[in-house]
């Protein structure tokens, strides 16, 4: 797949999933954040180009080895065990790594942290509202998402300080983590490659499997949704051709065009 590499000139992301993506031309600027439109003045052209090696292979051959970051993942166990966290964080940490280094200019250390704490406030909000309300209608805006942010945020501030963690860096670790799924527009490189993690995971054959089921899809149908409407919301190119090759990958090997 080739994507067209489109400037844009005041936002920093596409609209919410099943929707069009966001055009500079319909965005009041008065709406925008500061954060965002530098942003985007700074990165025009959508999806943002690589200017690192792009890895494409399975994610599985490269898995996340950052070991420093061992301490942290002990000190969130309880976290993963809610929402499949436990398979969706790694990868998305895989792809992380991948994304920084396409991406060399992003302070890695963030996009890292942010990523592996990004969906943590799932554990601590009501477990039985989370598919019924976060999975189904309009559910970027379900109040569940907004409150798994707050809560993401509030494990972070609890766990990265004895960590060794700075307290400005674990507030611009929050920024990012405050709004990933619920904000329609990313506010610096660093927010827009750890966006790109969460969704790229989804491409991979078990995020497939975990995913398809939270949303009561059949593989054939979700993986219909990634091609039309999540690939569209990647803001960067690497991540684009990560996901072209991982959904390629995985069609074949589920055979959705026959299982359907």
């Amino acid at each position: 797949m080739t994507t067209p590499k489109t400037p844009v000139a005041d936002v920093g992301n596409a609209g919410a999933a099943g929707t069009a993506p966001v055009h500079p031309a319909d965005v009041n600027p008065a709406d925008v954040h500061p954060a965002a439109a530098d942003f985007a003045a700074a990165y025009p052209v959508r999806p943002v180009p690589a200017p690192g090696p792009v890895d494409t292979d399975p994610i599985a051959t490269t898995p996340a080895a950052v070991e420093e970051l061992d301490g942290l993942w002990k000190a969130v166990v309880q976290e993963t065990r809610t929402r499949g966290n436990d398979i969706h964080l790694p990868i998305s940490l895989a792809f992380a790594e991948r994304l920084c280094r396409a991406y060399p200019d992003a302070d890695a250390e963030l996009v890292r942290v942010a990523t592996l704490l990004h969906d943590t406030g799932w554990a601590h909000v009501d477990e039985s509202r989370i598919l019924s309300e976060g999975f189904t209608g309009d559910w970027r805006k379900a109040t569940i998402r907004y409150e798994h942010e707050k809560q993401g945020c509030d494990v972070a501030r609890r766990v990265l300080p004895g960590l060794g963690y700075s307290a400005e860096f674990i507030e611009r670790v929050c920024a990012i983590i405050d709004g990933h799924d619920t904000r329609p527009v990313a506010h610096s490189l660093e927010d827009a490659l750890m966006r790109d993690a969460d969704r790229l995971w989804r491409f991979d054959q078990a995020g497939i499997a975990l995913a398809s089921s939270w949303f009561n899809m059949d593989p054939a149908t979700y993986t219909d949704r990634l091609a039309a409407e999540i690939i569209p919301e990647l803001i960067t190119q690497a991540a684009v051709d990560m996901a072209t090759a991982d959904l390629n990958r995985s069609t074949a090997l589920l055979k959705t065009a026959v299982i359907r």
